[in-house]
């Protein structure tokens, strides 16, 4: 039984490593027009019309937009 603990222990501990930095890498912490849309499943339209209304405010308004994904995630949330 001791054997088998400590094959199985050191296995689901890597396995729990991998598995939180794949969930870190699934959404990054700063998205694209394309990267809003893919994540909300929104069309472009409504993303830039949230924009327009000043709903969904940019982190880097000069040439290619970027936006935080926890300003996306409250917007998503219409706070």
């Amino acid at each position: 039984m001791n054997s088998i603990n400590e094959i199985l222990i050191p296995i689901m501990e890597r396995l729990e490593r991998i598995e939180s930095k794949i969930n870190q890498n699934d959404s990054p912490s700063l998205m694209t027009f394309k990267d809003v849309a893919e994540y909300s499943r929104l069309s472009i339209a409504t993303i830039t019309r949230g924009l327009r209304k000043g709903e969904l405010k940019p982190f880097k308004d000069e040439g290619k937009k970027l936006f935080r994904k926890s300003d996306v995630d409250a917007w998503l949330r219409g706070k």
